[in-house]
């Protein structure tokens, strides 16, 4: 890399280098970003989220080959965007798709525009948050943009910029357990603002002409196809996976107002698994089909093609089938008037919630974020006109209401769920003889009020935190947000958390036991219910999960 420390303009090519040195910075620190989890407990994410968000721009940031800032900007942010997933990855994804939006018509930029745009994406993000919480990312992001926006002028350099930026950026992280008490009880800065500060020391390398080192490629490596499976004498069953990005031509059609359904009812003639949405004047498809070159054909009539990728799904079907889990099933493809997608973990959870009624379980939950674009792919799929969304996670929430603005083809209503148990309780009073969307909505919410869900866990490291005294490497119990318990022992550390849950009080509980649970530890549950809390109906599920050892569901 070149020294550009005293350049006042950068260029399509600078700026990708600059962008893929912050995200390579991001990625040789992931872990650190993670352990910053407020919560000593194993499913730190804000790392992996943040970077998986940024990683999925960079694919398109590189295959743009037009040497525009623009263009690198639009590529960058679109890809976030269907990559964004938790709190950070959702906001870090809308302070790119901001700064894009400022750099609409600029080949290249100047400093004094560079830090507009950083500021633009600012104010987009907070934009996109209902309830902007200080001491967080989005503090991270404007205290550190707002000043360096200030300090600059047009005779400042890249090198002056992004010193500022840098430097106010460290304070401000620095400041933020001052803004969130949690924050400074727990002993912690704000991941999501730490995982920010790190791209931004990346990009102030690449300034500097220093590029950072990290393992592995940036972008996710498929299966190795095995092309024996598609012989001479083999027959086509199952057709072609067709994807698209394609860029809507103003010489065509009027970009901004076409109507993307013009494509989806096209796609409904030819193929399945219909994926199709609008972001700005660009349409992202997938559709599968046995003649991928109607799809080709039908579409460039309106635009030209950003990115192209047809393959034999012979070849697919068989690699997946064998060598990957799907993050999806479908219970029923049958369009109707009501669907539910939910989120699960563990196989045994998962098919309880396909169970209960469930039209789509997407794998997922904490430490495993589904993206936007897999909520979207599950909208497709869930085939309804209304589709109620169950994220049971509070960094999952962002995601699913970001896709709900994305989708067009189904009335999408996400309800607020933070954990496994209140999804249960909707789904074990699944009802849609209302026929009333919003009846049936509040109905839901209603179901999920009077459930309590505690969760427990290993610590990872030594904490106080809501007033009980963790060591590292004991068992803790937990609802939401609220840390309860801790002992040395699992099934004492289960009893007390049952008791701070006030079980007492309740009729029913049911225990999710995680794939580490023994059976001897299963039978010994059972035995303390049956024998403390008579009175309680006990229910249990295999649910294989990792990270939590125990799901207790109370009602």
């Amino acid at each position: 890399m070149v020294d550009n420390s005293n350049v006042k303009k950068i260029d399509g090519e600078l700026f990708s280098d600059i962008v893929e040195n912050g995200a390579r910075n991001l990625k040789a620190n992931i872990q650190e970003v993670n352990d910053l989890n407020v919560f000593p407990i194993p499913d730190g994410d804000t790392g992996d989220n943040m970077y998986m968000t940024i990683s999925g721009g960079i694919g398109p940031l590189k295959k743009e080959t037009e040497n525009s800032v623009e263009k690198k900007a639009k590529a960058l942010a679109d890809g976030m965007l269907l990559n964004a997933r938790g709190n950070s990855g959702v906001i870090l994804s809308q302070l790119f798709a901001g700064m894009a939006k400022a750099l609409e018509g600029h080949p290249t930029v100047t400093t004094e525009e560079l830090a507009n745009a950083f500021n633009m994406g600012v104010k987009q993000a907070y934009t996109a948050v209902a309830q902007p919480v200080e001491g967080t990312i989005l503090t991270v992001a404007r205290e550190s943009a707002d000043i360096a926006k200030r300090t600059t002028n047009e005779s400042s350099t890249l090198g002056e910029y992004f010193d500022t930026y840098v430097k106010e950026m460290e304070k401000s992280l620095d400041h933020t357990p001052d803004l969130l008490p949690v924050l400074k009880e727990a002993d912690v800065i704000d991941s999501g603002g730490a995982g920010l500060l790190y791209i931004a020391k990346g990009m102030k390398c690449a300034v500097e002409g220093q590029e950072i080192q990290a393992d592995g490629s940036m972008e996710t490596k498929g299966n190795d196809i095995d092309f024996s499976k598609f012989t001479a004498d083999s027959e086509m069953v199952y057709g072609y996976c067709t994807e698209c990005l394609l860029q809507l031509q103003n010489s065509k059609t009027d970009a901004e107002a076409f109507d993307v359904n013009t494509i989806i009812d096209f796609l409904n003639t030819i193929g399945d698994s219909i994926v199709a949405f609008k972001t700005g004047t660009v349409i992202k498809l997938h559709v599968h089909t046995m003649t991928p070159y109607k799809v080709l054909q039908f579409c460039q009539q309106f635009g030209e093609f950003l990115k192209i990728k047809i393959e034999n799904m012979t070849l697919q079907h068989n690699e997946t089938v064998k060598e990957e889990k799907p993050k999806k099933k479908k219970r029923n493809v049958n369009h109707r008037k009501f669907g539910l997608v939910t989120v699960g973990t563990g196989e045994g959870l998962i098919e309880a919630f396909y169970g209960m009624g469930a039209d789509i379980v997407i794998d997922g939950g904490q430490g495993n974020n589904p993206s936007i674009e897999t909520f979207i792919e599950a909208f497709d799929d869930c085939n309804a006109d209304v589709i109620f969304v169950l994220p049971n996670n509070s960094n999952i929430i962002m995601a699913a209401k970001q896709a709900k603005e994305m989708y067009t083809k189904s009335d999408i209503r996400v309800l607020p769920t933070k954990n496994f148990g209140q999804a249960y309780s909707i789904l074990s009073m699944l009802d849609y003889s209302a026929d009333d969307v919003d009846e049936i909505e509040k109905t839901m919410i209603s179901d999920m009020a009077d459930i309590v869900t505690g969760m427990v866990t290993t610590s990872i490291r030594s904490a106080n935190i809501d007033g009980v005294e963790i060591d590292n490497g004991n068992y803790i119990g937990f609802t939401n947000k609220t840390m309860l318990v801790s002992d040395k022992d699992k099934l004492n550390t289960v009893v007390a958390l049952l008791d701070k849950l006030k079980i007492a009080d309740k009729n029913f509980l049911i225990a999710v036991y995680g794939k580490d649970v023994t059976d001897e530890e299963k039978e010994k549950t059972e035995k303390i219910v049956a024998t403390q809390y008579p009175h309680v109906e006990f229910y249990s599920i295999d649910g294989g999960q990792d990270v939590y050892d125990y799901i207790l569901i109370l009602e």
